[in-house]
């Protein structure tokens, strides 16, 4: 029953997306904002499709922590569902993306639209440059700066692989508090494959790390703090579904 329901999900996950994306096409000739709004009301139609569909409830704990004006939310990754959360807590998000993505119908053309910040995977001295000097920029205007530390998503249980080098960088650059996103969303929404879990995803919004700090005082803080938060939720969600450990069979109902 759960395997149709998941199926049931994507197809409700891209078809709103088709629909969405040709229903505001018009937009693209408009200002940013009526973008950003059309974003927006997407990703409250995938936060309705969990729960009504795969039974996922989704909480966001924490917002007290979020700061006004711009900062730097630095959020796990586990699912796709990860890159649409700062749209429902932040006023103006600008999303650290991977230049690829821009190939991907509506998808793309509502990125670049709305003015994120694509970067080449391979990383390079002159990406982290133009990154910075993109994100500067977006900063100057008020924006809230979105990057995922790990560059990928990861599963819960998996050890953490933090990448200094983007996040340093704009930390560095901008002057402005990180904001920790701890989350257990992996649990219900696998990284790879179409199958979904009923359950509750939890987002934490942890409080800021202070502009300022060197390197290493950075990378631990963040570190710690993430996966203190991210170890907790998975414990947390594992209860809600009646699960001991992480590698137990998936439910089938």
């Amino acid at each position: 029953m759960m395997q149709l329901r998941s199926l049931l999900f994507v197809v409700y996950l891209y078809g709103l997306m088709a629909v969405m994306g040709t229903f505001f096409i018009v937009t693209l000739v408009l200002p940013r904002r009526v973008i950003m709004q059309g974003i927006k009301a997407y990703t409250r139609g995938i936060r309705w499709g969990m729960k009504a569909i795969c039974g996922i409830e989704t909480e966001l704990r924490g917002l007290e922590n979020l700061p006004d004006g711009p900062f730097i939310y630095a959020g796990k990754h586990q699912c796709m569902f990860d890159i649409f959360v700062p749209f429902l807590v932040t006023s103006d998000p600008v999303i650290v993306m991977k230049r690829e993505l821009l190939s991907y119908p509506y998808l793309g053309w509502y990125a670049l639209k709305s003015e994120m910040i694509p970067i080449d995977r391979a990383g390079t001295t002159k990406t982290l440059r133009a990154m910075v000097a993109a994100a500067r920029e977006r900063v100057a205007r008020g924006r809230q700066v979105v990057i995922f530390p790990e560059g990928t998503r990861t599963t819960p249980g998996d050890a953490p692989r933090y990448h200094a080098a983007g996040i340093v960088g704009l930390y560095k650059a901008l002057d402005v508090p990180v904001v920790p996103v701890a989350t257990n969303a992996g649990l219900c929404w696998p990284a790879h494959g179409t199958r979904r879990r009923s359950g509750r995803i939890v987002y934490e919004f942890l409080p800021p790390i202070e502009a300022g700090l060197d390197r290493k005082t950075l990378m631990q803080r963040l570190e710690t703090d993430m996966e203190a938060s991210v170890d907790a939720l998975v414990r947390e969600g594992l209860a809600v579904q009646g699960r001991t450990h992480l590698r137990q069979d998936p439910q089938t109902t």
